[in-house]
This record gives structure tokens, sequence and C-alpha cells, in this order.
């Protein structure tokens, strides 16, 4: 996801038009700049429920925000808590992308590609990165990198950080990574890109988040409402879609030639079968979007229900953060 320039919200077009018409109260889980809260509130939302636990987004947003008067209402906070937040709700969407405004400043620790303290707080409150680099011991390190991250040498790079400990900096963390992986190749992503984004999510309990976040959302929709959900790495498109799956009413399969089983009730319906990618347009306006997937679903009158998080493939990390 790249940093600079102007935000532009990921597949805004592509939401509209799956979750057309768009009307009634929605919930924006991740504020962030407010590209999709806009976005609604233009596009035929009567109000726009604004969710984000930055407290900075809501700074950004002041010389804006009164346009839209009371049709606009922002609340810090997580959106596994959105039930909470509106009840009814006629739309719910969740773009689970970095903020460009959150890896721009080098004091909020999130990039690899500036220097400053190792923080990567979301909410600018509780442990740090710089927390767990320092004090999560070396079996949990690796298992947080390879969990959550997908990093092969996870191992090895848990090893080199708990020798070259104390670590404070971004740069410094970065610099530990790179000597233990070999030099990209161009147009390979950065050595550091997978461990960041383990640690990032370790620190901000994004996949627990994402599993009670789409709880609160089949909680919180009205029958006929919206789930709009993009992601951007495959741990969580496979958390969604598993999610939607289960709650579309069909079971997956371990044998992928055995027929899909039909269980009851349904909470949604699928408006996607298959994740909505961005086209050719929207590649070259926003090179962001480039690993951005779109899962959409309906809800049904069925009653709110329970699914366990290992069902819809949270990872699991061994041991205490």
């Amino acid at each position: 996801m790249s940093a600079g320039g102007p935000h532009i919200p990921v597949l805004i077009d592509a939401i509209l038009e799956r979750c057309a018409p768009i009307g009634g109260t929605w919930l924006d889980g991740t504020f962030g700049a407010g590209g999709y809260t806009r976005a609604l509130l233009e596009g035929g939302a009567d109000r726009v429920i604004a969710v984000d636990r930055d407290p900075l987004a809501f700074d950004m947003a002041s010389d804006w925000a009164a346009q839209y008067g009371d049709r606009l209402i922002m609340q810090q906070g997580v959106f596994s808590k959105l039930d909470q937040y509106g009840d009814g709700l006629d739309g719910v969407v969740l773009d689970l992308g970095v903020s460009s405004m959150q890896l721009d400043l080098a004091e909020r620790g999130f990039s690899f590609m500036k220097d400053g303290p190792l923080d990567m707080r979301m909410s600018q409150d509780g442990p740090s990165a710089a927390d767990l680099v320092n004090e999560a011991d070396e079996t949990v390190l690796a298992d947080i990198l390879f969990q959550y991250g997908e990093e092969r040498a996870s191992r090895r790079i848990a090893h080199a950080i708990i020798t070259a400990r104390p670590i404070t900096t971004t740069l410094e963390l970065a610099g530990v990574i790179e000597k233990c992986l070999p030099r990209p190749k161009p147009g390979q992503s950065h050595p550091a890109t997978r461990s960041f984004q383990a640690l990032r999510i370790a620190v901000n309990n994004e996949y627990d988040e994402l599993y009670q976040g789409l709880m609160a959302a089949e909680r919180a929709l009205t029958p006929g409402g919206k789930l709009a959900v993009v992601t951007f790495h495959s741990v969580e498109d496979r958390m969604v879609k598993r999610f939607m799956t289960a709650r579309g009413g069909r079971q997956s399969n371990a044998n992928r030639y055995a027929p899909e089983t039909q269980s009851a009730p349904a909470q949604f319906e699928l408006k996607t079968r298959k994740a909505i990618g961005p086209d050719a347009a929207e590649l070259a306006a926003n090179p962001r979007s480039r690993s951005a997937k779109l899962r959409v679903a309906t809800r049904t009158d069925a009653p709110a229900g329970q699914i366990d998080a290992k069902s819809i493939g949270m990872p699991q990390v061994r041991g205490q953060i």
C-alpha cells in the first residue's frame, strides 16, 4: 500500500455498484481519511456513522466534516464493537488496509521506509511494537512473523531480533530483517514488508478485531443490509471468505470435488461469489489497490448466531503476546 499523495478509497465504485441503492444508515468501520464515508454520503446514504480507533482521523476531517451536518456521526472506537455504535444498519463497510496518513507520519512507526520510533499503535495507546519486539520470547516472535505475516524465514528473523535487542526505531528493525534475507529482485517487495505487517497486526490485534467485527456486523445489520469488506492480503481475505461462505448457509469441504452442503438458516446472501479486484483504470490511478479484494453480502432475516474463530481461518499464535 503506497504512502504519499491524496487518499483514494479503494474499490469504492465497485462497492457503490454492488450495494446499490445506497440509502439509510451506514457504518464506516475504518474511517481513516474519510474516503468511503464521503462517497457513501454523496451516493445517497441518509447518514454515516464513521468509526476509527485513531483520533488523528477525526482531527484531519475537521475541515470538511461540518458540511454534512448531522448526517455524519464520528465515533472513536474499534469496529469490533460496531453494533454498540449503531443498530438496524443498512450497510457496513470495512477497508482493512493501513491508512496512508499513518504510513506518511514517521513518528507513528508503521513504515520501514521512514525512520521513527517503533510504535505501530493505531489507537496511540497500549503496548507498542517496540514493547513486543524487545520483550517477547523468540518462539512467540517467530510464530507472529509466520502466522500473521506468512514469513517463511520467521525463525531466522526472530533469532536475529533477539540477538540485536534492544531495537527502538523502524530503520533499526528493517536493517536487522534485511540482513536475514536475500536482496530483493526488481519488482519484489522490501524484505521487511511481511515482518512489519505481522508486527502491526499483533500490536493492534487485527485478526481478532476482524473476527469480532464480522460478528458485530451480523448483529447490527437490518435484513437487506449490505456488508462490504475490502482486504489487502491473503489471510484477511480467507477469513472474510470463510465467514461469508459459512454465514451464507454453505460449509466448505476439505474435498474440493465434493458438493457443498447446505446448512440453515443463512444469515447472509453472497453478492459476490468471487472476490472483486481493481480494474485496469483503478490500478493506473491508484497503485495501492493492486492487492485489494472486495467481498459483499446481504443480511437475511435469520437470527444472528455465533461462529468459531478457528473455523474461518483466524491464525493462532502460541504463547503470550
